[in-house]
């Protein structure tokens, strides 16, 4: 079973993730976040900090980093990162 991760995790991943990146803790409390919207559905979000951004494909539950050059520095793929929680009866 494949669960959607919420956006809530995501953002803790992606603080993480900027940390071992390398950008300074200050820096990752300012984390600006935008989202891409078409026709009303959530298509994907970025997040930008200290130099560097991460862009959340929510359909593919891909989340890459990238360098203000455009290199890719990271992949995810949130479907691994994110173990299901047990489902209540």
């Amino acid at each position: 079973m494949t669960v959607r991760p919420q956006p809530h995790e995501v953002k803790q991943i992606v603080v993480r993730a900027l940390l071992e990146l390398g950008v300074p803790m200050p820096s990752l409390f300012g984390v600006k976040e935008t989202l891409f919207v078409n026709r009303g559905t959530c298509l994907a979000r970025s997040y930008r900090a200290g130099g560097l951004k991460a862009v959340w494909h929510v359909d593919e539950g891909i989340l890459r980093f990238h360098d203000a050059q455009g290199n890719t520095l990271r992949t995810i793929n949130l479907f691994e990162e994110l173990v299901p929680q047990a489902m209540a009866a």
